[in-house]
């Protein structure tokens, strides 16, 4: 299958799109057609294991790799020593009508490790069917997850780097401490004093500075990324909508062909952008409900159809929610725009020129037929914390809550009974000071650190405390890199010696 770029050049392979990253006139790649899958598809993927249902989707997209080659890297990227539950995506029941996929039972704690579990394999495999003998260097921009879940998943891979850029005060303490103390000997963390707009900005600039390429190819580097800008990212999380509903299927809770909504907590609009795949697959999703925190350009964008960042950033208590340019909507804009690289191309150039575009009322009705946007702030972040605990005894971490938040309000104003799967993409621990606030009130957390709080949320909520938390306050910072967002370029030169 080729790729092509959402802003009208480049037709590429599979491979070439991996290993690249990011279209060479700024735009992200696009497969040339969604392939079908049909319902007896979806139906007997109900009796196969996660890394088998990845593979029957993989396969659609990546052509110039052989079964054997995908199978191999799912086996490796999903084993049981890497993800502490043996269904990798669990599907856990809420209530009567709702399903929880839970997609952070990986090394990190975090939706991420999905993908970026996989991606190392098929980047290294994209390499050689290209023959780049340089280093992969992989540049993140993270707002509190993928960073530690690229870092984990490049740690010491041969031919490869990775070095990720986090907003300095714009994670969670666990968060932070994931990536700062990261072993291995290709691994770099520098904190950018701003917001994730200015690191993901300053990310996206260093892939389209030729005068950066060159100063990388003479240290023997090629550039790519590890964002869900880059497909390889994005493709492994549209297994996981295939997989959860060949659960409920298998159980009986749904009937094959019958229309399943699934609510996503959304920042960067990778995860929701994969669901929408699925659906243009064949998956009988019936809404995409995108669940914003106060950081709610995207519940405007889907109410009026203009995409404005004119607007205040918010830090919340959803830190990886805390976006204003979200990048994987210009893969939607695309399909809004009938596949015309020259709109969307006019329509980012306006967002980065203006801080807004507007897609008219034909795109916007054309989207809301299968889009829903709502937000949710703080106070009913916590609020939703605390009733699925007290009313359902599940303990969900900030993101989650949002997406729950937001599902409520859905269903109160369009009365659809539809069952729905809410999307889970983070461990409740990895924001356990406000877990706890949420479960049991502020007073519990104060004058505690975060891994008291997350002791006292263990005591209180009787969930076990994941291993990779207990074992953070013991391990050494190796990684104390700052920088401005103007110095970004220069700061990753320093962290290769030069």
């Amino acid at each position: 299958m080729s790729f092509f770029s959402t802003r009208g050049g480049s037709c590429v392979t599979a491979s070439q799109a991996i290993l690249r990253g990011l279209a060479q006139d700024g735009g992200l790649y696009v497969p040339a057609m969604f392939p079908p899958v049909s319902s007896g598809d979806v139906a007997a993927m109900g009796q196969m294991s996660y890394p088998r249902r990845a593979l029957e989707i993989l396969k659609l997209y990546l052509e110039d790799f052989s079964p054997r080659e995908i199978e191999e890297a799912v086996t490796a990227a999903y084993s049981p020593d890497r993800f502490d539950d043996p269904a990798i995506a669990p599907l856990k029941p809420l209530d009567e009508n709702t399903w929880v996929l839970e997609l952070f039972h990986g090394p990190t704690l975090a939706f991420k490790d999905m993908a970026l579990q996989l991606l190392p394999h098929l980047t290294a495999l994209s390499a050689r069917k290209n023959g780049e003998n340089r280093e992969v260097s992989i540049l993140v921009a993270t707002s509190g997850d993928t960073g530690k879940a690229a870092l984990e998943g490049f740690r010491d891979v041969p031919g490869t780097s990775c070095t990720v850029f986090y907003p300095l005060d714009g994670v969670s303490d666990v968060q932070r401490l994931q990536m700062v103390t990261t072993g291995g000997n290709n691994t770099h963390v520098i904190a950018v004093k701003g917001n994730f707009d200015d690191a993901q900005t300053g990310v996206k600039e260093l892939f389209s500075s030729p005068e950066f390429a060159a100063q990388m190819d003479a240290r023997g580097k090629v550039l790519s990324s590890a964002n869900s800008i880059n497909f390889g990212r994005l493709v492994p999380q549209v297994v996981y909508y295939f997989s959860a509903y060949a659960d409920l299927v298998a159980r009986g809770a749904v009937v094959c062909g019958n229309p399943v909504n699934f609510c996503v907590p959304t920042g960067n609009f990778g995860n929701i952008l994969a669901a929408y795949y699925a659906h243009q697959m064949g998956l009988p999703i019936g809404k995409l409900i995108c669940a914003s925190n106060r950081n709610n350009v995207l519940t405007d964008f889907f109410q009026s159809g203009i995409y404005s960042t004119h607007r205040l950033f918010f830090k919340t208590k959803s830190p990886s929610m805390d976006i204003l340019v979200s990048s994987n909507l210009e893969r939607l804009l695309f399909e809004a725009a009938d596949r015309d690289g020259e709109l969307v191309k006019t329509w980012m150039h306006l967002l980065k020129d203006c801080g807004s575009y507007s897609v008219g009322d034909q795109r916007r009705e054309w989207m809301a037929s299968l889009f829903w946007g709502g937000c949710a702030d703080d106070l009913a972040t916590l609020q939703e914390i605390g009733l699925r605990f007290s009313q359902d005894h599940y303990l969900m971490d900030t993101h989650t809550a949002v997406a729950s938040s937001v599902l409520r309000q859905y269903r109160l104003e369009s009365h659809d009974a539809a069952p729905t799967v809410l999307v889970s993409t983070a461990s409740p621990y990895k924001f356990a000071r406000d877990v706890l606030t949420g479960i049991a009130g502020a007073e519990c957390s104060e004058g505690l650190d975060p891994f008291a709080c997350s002791e006292e949320l263990q005591r209180r909520s009787g969930i076990p405390m994941p291993a990779q938390v207990r074992a953070l306050p013991d391990l050494p910072i190796r990684h104390r890199a700052e920088c401005e967002t103007a110095d970004m370029g220069a700061a990753v030169l320093r962290e290769f010696g030069g």
